[in-house]
Protein backbone atom coordinates (compact mmCIF):
# COMPACT_ATOMS: atom_id res chain seq x y z
CA UNK A 1 0.00 0.00 0.00
CA UNK A 2 2.94 2.36 0.69
CA UNK A 3 4.07 2.17 -2.96
CA UNK A 4 0.59 3.16 -4.12
CA UNK A 5 0.59 6.19 -1.80
CA UNK A 6 4.03 7.26 -3.01
CA UNK A 7 2.98 6.83 -6.65
CA UNK A 8 -0.24 8.81 -6.11
CA UNK A 9 1.58 11.65 -4.32
CA UNK A 10 2.71 13.15 -7.63
CA UNK A 11 0.10 15.21 -9.53
CA UNK A 12 1.50 14.21 -12.93
CA UNK A 13 1.10 10.52 -12.08
CA UNK A 14 -2.47 11.14 -10.93
CA UNK A 15 -3.15 12.87 -14.26
CA UNK A 16 -1.67 9.91 -16.14
CA UNK A 17 -4.05 7.62 -14.26
CA UNK A 18 -6.93 9.96 -15.12
CA UNK A 19 -6.02 9.65 -18.80
CA UNK A 20 -5.80 5.86 -18.58
CA UNK A 21 -9.18 5.81 -16.86
CA UNK A 22 -10.64 7.85 -19.71
CA UNK A 23 -9.00 5.68 -22.37
CA UNK A 24 -7.20 2.51 -21.32
CA UNK A 25 -4.53 0.82 -23.43
CA UNK A 26 -2.53 3.83 -24.63
CA UNK A 27 1.03 3.93 -25.91
CA UNK A 28 3.58 6.35 -24.51
CA UNK A 29 3.17 8.55 -27.59
CA UNK A 30 -0.63 8.65 -27.17
CA UNK A 31 -0.35 9.44 -23.46
CA UNK A 32 2.10 12.28 -24.08
CA UNK A 33 -0.18 13.77 -26.74
CA UNK A 34 -3.29 13.55 -24.52
CA UNK A 35 -1.45 14.99 -21.49
CA UNK A 36 -0.34 17.96 -23.59
CA UNK A 37 -3.71 18.47 -25.29
CA UNK A 38 -6.03 17.83 -22.36
CA UNK A 39 -3.96 19.09 -19.44
CA UNK A 40 -1.27 21.39 -20.85
CA UNK A 41 1.47 19.13 -19.48
CA UNK A 42 4.54 19.58 -21.63
CA UNK A 43 6.66 16.86 -20.02
CA UNK A 44 9.15 14.98 -22.16
CA UNK A 45 8.48 11.42 -23.26
CA UNK A 46 11.33 10.33 -21.00
CA UNK A 47 9.73 12.04 -17.97
CA UNK A 48 6.34 10.43 -18.68
CA UNK A 49 8.06 7.08 -19.18
CA UNK A 50 9.68 7.43 -15.75
CA UNK A 51 6.31 8.27 -14.18
CA UNK A 52 4.84 5.17 -15.84
CA UNK A 53 7.65 3.05 -14.37
CA UNK A 54 6.79 4.30 -10.86
CA UNK A 55 3.10 3.56 -11.45
CA UNK A 56 3.92 0.12 -12.81
CA UNK A 57 6.19 -0.74 -9.87
CA UNK A 58 3.35 0.30 -7.52
CA UNK A 59 1.02 -2.06 -9.41
CA UNK A 60 -1.23 0.77 -10.62
CA UNK A 61 -0.34 0.32 -14.30
CA UNK A 62 0.09 -2.86 -16.33
CA UNK A 63 1.81 -2.99 -19.68
CA UNK A 64 1.50 -5.33 -22.62
CA UNK A 65 3.53 -5.50 -25.78
CA UNK A 66 2.20 -5.96 -29.28
CA UNK A 67 5.04 -5.91 -31.75
CA UNK A 68 6.97 -2.68 -31.30
CA UNK A 69 4.23 -1.06 -29.25
CA UNK A 70 3.84 -1.07 -25.49
CA UNK A 71 0.32 -0.42 -24.21
CA UNK A 72 -0.39 0.92 -20.71
CA UNK A 73 -3.50 -0.01 -18.74
CA UNK A 74 -4.71 1.09 -15.32
CA UNK A 75 -4.95 -1.51 -12.56
CA UNK A 76 -7.02 -0.42 -9.57
CA UNK A 77 -6.37 -3.57 -7.47
CA UNK A 78 -3.73 -1.83 -5.28
CA UNK A 79 -6.36 0.77 -4.34
CA UNK A 80 -8.81 -1.79 -2.94
CA UNK A 81 -7.11 -2.07 0.50
CA UNK A 82 -7.26 1.71 0.79
CA UNK A 83 -10.97 1.74 0.02
CA UNK A 84 -11.59 -1.17 2.36
CA UNK A 85 -9.73 0.56 5.16
CA UNK A 86 -11.18 4.06 5.01
CA UNK A 87 -14.30 4.05 2.86
CA UNK A 88 -16.85 1.85 4.50
CA UNK A 89 -20.40 1.41 3.36
CA UNK A 90 -23.06 3.20 5.43
CA UNK A 91 -24.23 1.02 8.29
CA UNK A 92 -21.03 -1.04 8.39
CA UNK A 93 -19.41 -1.77 11.72
CA UNK A 94 -15.99 -0.07 11.72
CA UNK A 95 -14.96 -1.14 15.21
CA UNK A 96 -16.38 -4.63 15.36
CA UNK A 97 -18.65 -3.72 18.30
CA UNK A 98 -21.90 -4.70 16.67
CA UNK A 99 -23.06 -1.09 16.62
CA UNK A 100 -23.66 0.99 13.52
CA UNK A 101 -22.84 4.65 13.27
Amino acid sequence: MTDAFKALADPTRRTILDELTARDGQTLFELCARLTTNHGLASSRQAISQHLEVLESAGLVRTRREGRYKFHEIDTAPLEPIVERWLRRPGSDPGGTGETS
